[in-house]
């Protein structure tokens, strides 16, 4: 799994550190510091921290559709 923070729209309100905090920590009062590469077993925590985002500043589409399954070609 692969996580990528839109650093220029965070506001650190601190609720992915709450609701993933072994993939998001708070440094201080305003930095946020994340893992670009989580574990996989923990891709239901990263999401729900992601939808939590007051700014949205996750793309959650991005991160679904890295495993989302590929349809075959005819």
């Amino acid at each position: 799994m692969k996580v990528v923070v839109d650093l220029s729209r965070c506001e650190g309100y601190a609720q992915r550190a709450f609701l993933a905090p072994e993939a998001f920590r708070m440094h201080g009062e305003k930095a946020l510091m994340y893992d670009p590469n989580p574990d996989d077993a923990r891709r239901d925590q990263v999401l729900r921290a992601a939808a939590a985002c007051p700014v949205q500043a996750i793309p959650v589409d991005q991160l679904d559709a890295r495993h989302a399954p590929t349809e075959a070609s005819p």
